[in-house]
């Protein structure tokens, strides 16, 4: 026989929460306690009784009272909870909390009379959006800027630029000097902790080391002395050291120069797998042409979407935002591995703390854009089908097989592919019923996305339109 219907109020809570209170009947409570006094009579060995053979008597004069009732109200509470759930149909998203503590609920927990529960937890937030079309929203627009390849190119000619040892000449801003030193505070005397070094090689650059000894290198000559005077920033990483003056004694062993390759054909070939620096041009171009317009995309995208949330109300539940929370640390922790990082060594409990905290920002963020979107779904009936999700999972299982992947959850690709496919349709649909103006400067004219200006019954002279918007 299934147990009589249980009498269950809720009330809706701040932060997408339920409050459920629950009353619970005499005789569920005394059945309750009676399970658990059988069940410890089964359990306990006390000398001179067979296990299971032990009065309930000797049982409560052993244990005493308060730790049978502990053990019935926790078994009670975990039934009740379940069979409300299930009752009033709550899908909660975190385990239930108590609102009068367990211990008060001990307190007053009496076997014969009945028993009022009330607890509390989170539930999925109820997104909702007062508008989604015909927004505004403002994009900085990217232009690609030739002068990019020639930045790369001469990126790849010094990671194969080769050392040239000079002795006839002092050292010179962008030299590599082998330079050996021994420093000490001004004001005692006193070693500076890694202040000192053998034959170390240092790049004649600014920033490199603290303000002036770079500056104290130049114009020295191979294998001269000198003496110099520095002085530690106010914010440098070693407290003692911060703002104190140094002096530092210094002998240059050695002087380098970078020797750049010569700009050519074979150059090409060493820094790719292209012929010649006429191939070489034209796929860096193409290739940064393309990253301009990814980027531009991503722009566009993250404009609509700012515009979006604007629109978005909504409790955040905090067991969703530490869900969140947890996934950033953790992706975190995955690229300092990638890295070649020991993740366990760096990851101590207080950088996961210090992580955990400045963390909560960005989750409530991404948060809020998935809501949005999910809402944005819901209302304009946008889904993605069986049939174009196996189109695509064929496609991408055929790029992986072509690059020897292996132990691919075919599940979780396929609900990362449908994640994609939608959110592909999503931002279509934004492009389409909403405005992007792009502005190249803050003193040029902005420019309309052409999709949302044909909506436009009128345009003032200043506005342009831009070409086609690029679907995402």
């Amino acid at each position: 026989m299934s147990a009589a219907k249980l009498k269950v109020k809720t009330s809706s809570v701040p932060n997408s929460r339920i409050a459920v209170e629950v009353e619970v009947p005499a005789d569920r409570c005394k059945n309750s306690y009676q399970e658990a006094l059988n069940k410890l009579s089964r359990s306990i060995s006390i000398p001179g009784f067979r296990k299971g053979k032990v009065p309930k008597a000797v049982i409560i004069q052993q244990l005493g009272v308060k730790r049978i009732q502990a053990s019935a109200l926790e078994s009670l509470l975990q039934k009740i909870w379940t069979e409300a759930l299930d009752q009033e149909g709550i899908e909660p998203l975190c385990e239930p909390e108590l609102k009068d503590g367990f211990e008060s609920m001990l307190e007053n927990f009496d076997p014969e009379k009945i028993l009022t529960l009330k607890l509390e937890t989170d539930i999925a937030p109820n997104p909702t959006l007062k508008k989604y079309s015909g927004l505004t929203a403002e994009v900085e627009s990217l232009i690609f800027d030739p002068k990019k390849v020639d930045e790369l190119i001469e990126q790849s000619r010094s990671q194969l630029a080769t050392k040239v040892p000079v002795s006839n000449r002092a050292a010179k801003k962008g030299d590599f000097a082998l330079v050996s030193f021994k420093g000490k505070f001004s004001d005692d005397g006193s070693e500076i902790e890694g202040g000192s070094a053998d034959s170390i090689e240092i790049e004649l650059e600014k920033g490199r080391m603290i303000p002036g000894f770079i500056e104290g290198v130049i114009g020295m000559n191979i294998k001269e002395e000198k003496s110099l005077t520095c002085e530690f920033p106010k914010d440098y990483h070693q407290e003692e050291a911060q703002g104190r003056k140094a002096e530092f004694h210094i002998t240059l062993e050695d002087l380098k120069i970078k020797e750049l390759p010569e700009l050519d054909d074979e150059f090409a070939k060493q820094a790719s797998d292209k012929e010649n620096l006429a191939d070489l041009r034209s796929d860096l171009e193409k290739r940064l042409r393309e990253d301009t317009d990814k980027k531009q995309i991503k722009n566009r995208q993250d404009s609509l979407l700012e515009a979006l949330i604007q629109e978005l109300e909504v409790e955040l539940p905090k067991s969703l935002i530490d869900q969140e929370v947890r996934l950033i640390v953790e992706q975190t922790a995955q690229n300092f591995a990638q890295q070649g990082i020991d993740v366990k060594s760096m990851f101590t409990q207080e950088l996961v703390k210090s992580l955990v905290e400045s963390s909560k920002g960005e989750a409530e963020k991404k948060l809020r854009q998935k809501l949005a979107l999910n809402a944005l779904a819901k209302s304009e009936k946008i889904e993605v089908s069986e049939k174009e999700i196996s189109e695509k999972l064929k496609e991408v299982e055929a790029d992986l097989k072509l690059s020897n992947e292996k132990n691919i959850d075919t599940d979780r690709l396929k609900e990362a592919i449908s994640d994609d496919l939608l959110q592909e349709k999503l931002f279509f649909w934004l492009e389409e019923n909403n405005t992007i103006i792009e502005k190249t400067s803050k003193n040029s004219n902005p420019k309309i996305s052409e999709k949302s200006a044909k909506k436009k019954t009128t345009k003032t002279n200043k506005e342009k339109k831009s070409s086609k918007t690029p679907k995402s």
